[in-house]
């Protein structure tokens, strides 16, 4: 696993705080969107199809920093839209680094060259740049030529500076297994710190909705990865051995959203970062209102084939933090890719998928259009 030793020291002794205190949902990584604005256009991605008003939308610094105090994760994965858009990124970074925060940058690269002197090495910042495959693969799943080779540029640059970078791969349904394990033998023939893997998510308003994974395939796609790296051993990732162990299909998990909280333009997002049906003011809200028990695999239909980690690895990490022994046979042979799965969660009585999306983008327009009406109407004051 290639999760420093002392954050993963810390994270353990913060889970195990939660677990010995018997607090049931507790946040482990903030999933923090402060814009959606991208200088790409993912076919895969259900984040960039938003009216211009909410894509020019940014959370402050100090939004930013309420969001990190009110949640108290020990940990902040910054996404979007692309982070390095933002103009007050690096004020961010610092700002929770400054908290004790460990710090997830995620980025295409596209900025990297001219962004990273804005930014300093620290043990607790990670730059975390988007390759989804191989250049074939990647510039694909992004639609622009030539993405591949200025991610690579912007590792070794990275890497050239000290500091701690790792690449986040998403996988889909035309991911070839022989393929993606030369690839991960590539990225770590460069050095990078580790990888952080995930079957795609069906977002739904995604412009390609033809090559996501469902679940079958997921578990089936994964150990045939996996073997090909001897049960995973051969690459550093920064995931929990678990959720690797889930992801080929020997454990059953439910997920736990709560332990990646979203927030974002819109607020606190219900009932995670991946599914967007409705959204509140404050983290309190969202953990006491949200009726959680209504979402995840066997209770919704558009949780029906999640396996991502921003739902189930904290789950394995909890499931690690009471079942340590669990670890033991993951440590010596790697995950396991032979042999029967483990039973899957039944889909019978999962309720019928609601399709809300339209009246957050609506509330919100209304929102930044009495805000314009307001500013106007003091300006003409003025």
């Amino acid at each position: 696993m290639a999760i420093p030793a002392k954050q993963a020291a810390r994270i353990g002794t913060y889970v195990m705080k939660q677990h010995l205190s018997g607090r049931k949902r507790y946040p482990l990584v903030l999933m923090l969107e402060p814009l959606f604005r991208c200088n790409l256009a993912c076919a895969g991605c259900g984040k960039i199809d938003y009216p211009d008003e909410i894509l020019n939308q940014r959370l402050s610094y100090d939004e930013c920093m309420q969001a990190i105090d009110e949640c108290g994760a020990p940990a902040v994965s910054i996404a979007g839209g692309e982070p390095l858009l933002h103009r007050e990124m690096p004020k961010i970074v610092k700002g929770f680094i400054e908290r004790k925060k460990f710090v997830i940058l995620c980025t295409n690269a596209l900025l990297m060259a001219k962004k990273i002197a804005d930014y300093e090495p620290h043990e607790n910042f990670t730059w975390s740049i988007h390759l989804d495959g191989d250049q074939a693969m990647h510039d694909k799943s992004v639609c622009l030529e030539g993405t591949y080779d200025k991610a690579v540029a912007a590792i070794e640059l990275a890497k050239s500076k000290g500091f701690r970078t790792q690449i986040n791969c998403t996988l889909f349904n035309d991911a070839i297994p022989e393929r993606v394990a030369k690839f991960f033998d590539d990225v770590m023939a460069m050095g990078i710190d580790g990888i952080t893997v995930s079957p795609g998510y069906a977002y739904e308003r995604a412009p390609d909705q033809e090559h996501f994974l469902n679940r079958e395939r997921t578990r089936n796609l994964f150990r045939d990865i996996l073997r090909l790296g001897n049960g995973g051993k051969k690459w550093s990732f920064t995931q929990s051995e678990l959720f690797l162990d889930f992801l080929a299909g020997n454990q059953t998990y439910e997920c736990s959203p709560w332990s990646m909280p979203a927030r974002n333009v819109f607020g606190w997002q219900k009932p995670c970062y991946l599914l967007g049906e409705g959204y509140v003011k404050t983290f309190k809200e969202l953990m006491e209102d949200t009726e959680w028990e209504k979402y995840g695999v066997g209770n919704y239909e558009k949780c029906a084939n999640c396996m991502v980690h921003c739902g189930f690895e904290g789950t394995a990490v909890a499931d690690s933090v009471k079942h340590p022994y669990k670890l033991i046979p993951l440590a010596v042979r790697g995950v396991k890719t032979e042999g029967p799965m483990a039973p899957d969660i039944s889909l019978a009585n999962q309720r019928p998928a609601e399709f809300v999306f339209s009246r957050h983008v609506e509330a919100k327009l209304a929102e930044i259009g009495a805000a314009k009406s307001g500013s106007d109407k003091i300006a003409a004051a003025e």
